[in-house]
């Protein structure tokens, strides 16, 4: 069904950890049960969603597949872009029908990456595209509002700047979270995750490696950037016939052009309203 659909997706959550994040992960692991027939008979209401806020690479569409393997439902995927159609009245026929698959497979996780992206366009929605996309907001607010089925939406965003403010209102979602550049003791779990799931022929153990020197150069990287780090040493000592070294893993974090750097004003614009606007997701300053 998912697949006839054209517009879901459905995603294998494998085995997924992450890193830091310690505010967001235990709000979720509150309402793991939530969806129970326990919490029914307690008069407990089905939690609605949450919207990740913050920059690429530090771990939002993470935590939708880590939320997926630890709450145990099944995890869709839906890219709103795929629902825009040419004929009239198809884009809203599409949201209506992607909503209604994932209140029938429900309790589920709907996943929705990069929203703001899938919903650009809005403000002059009846200029460019005779008001499809705002019809298609409207549907999908609507659909939010009144949902009575257990679907948790959990969406992402770059940029809360380009979304509609109808999207951000409070009730809409449950809470918003940012997701800021991990602070030092998230990036030494970081490194701990990336090194430590390695084969023995690529790393003897964990003790060779000087986590907190790690953690202490890496400053300002993203958990992506950090996983791309560990990659290219592993590229560098296979490539000599040899195991992963520190290193190996130094040297590629002194060759990476970290995004804080091209992303300053960005990232400092978006702190001003971190406990205003949206909650942190971590323990402690960034």
């Amino acid at each position: 069904i998912i697949k006839r659909s054209g517009i879901l997706e459905y995603v294998d959550p494998g085995e997924h950890e992450v890193g830091g994040l310690e505010k967001l992960t235990n709000w979720l692991r509150t309402r793991k049960e939530a969806f129970t027939s326990e919490a029914e008979d307690y008069g407990l209401e089905y939690p609605r969603g949450i919207l990740l806020l913050g920059f690429p690479g530090c771990g939002k569409s993470l935590t939708a597949v880590h939320t997926a393997k630890t709450w145990n439902y099944p995890l869709l995927r839906f890219d709103i872009g795929r629902a825009f159609g040419s004929l009239v009245g198809e884009s809203e026929r599409n949201m209506r029908q992607a909503l209604k698959i994932a209140e029938a497979i429900s309790p589920c996780i709907l996943w929705i990456d990069e929203i703001e992206k899938g919903l650009s366009g809005i403000e002059s929605s009846g200029q460019t595209d005779g008001g499809t996309s705002a019809r298609v907001l409207g549907t999908f607010l609507t659909w939010m509002q009144e949902k009575t089925a257990p679907v948790f939406v959990l969406a992402t965003s770059n940029n809360i700047d380009r979304m509609p403010p109808e999207l951000t209102r409070k009730g809409r979602f449950d809470e918003i979270f940012f997701v800021d550049l991990p602070n030092k003791e998230s990036r030494m779990e970081i490194f701990q995750i990336h090194l430590g799931n390695k084969p023995n022929e690529s790393v003897d153990n964990l003790s060779s490696f000087d986590m907190d020197f790690l953690s202490e150069i890496s400053s300002g990287f993203t958990g992506a950037e950090i996983k791309q780090a560990v990659i290219e040493g592993m590229h560098v000592a296979f490539s000599e016939g040899r195991k992963l070294s520190q290193e190996d893993v130094t040297k590629a974090l002194e060759s990476t052009y970290p995004m804080y750097m091209t992303m300053r004003g960005a990232i400092e614009n978006m702190r001003l309203r971190k406990g205003k606007m949206y909650k942190s997701a971590e323990e402690g300053d960034s």
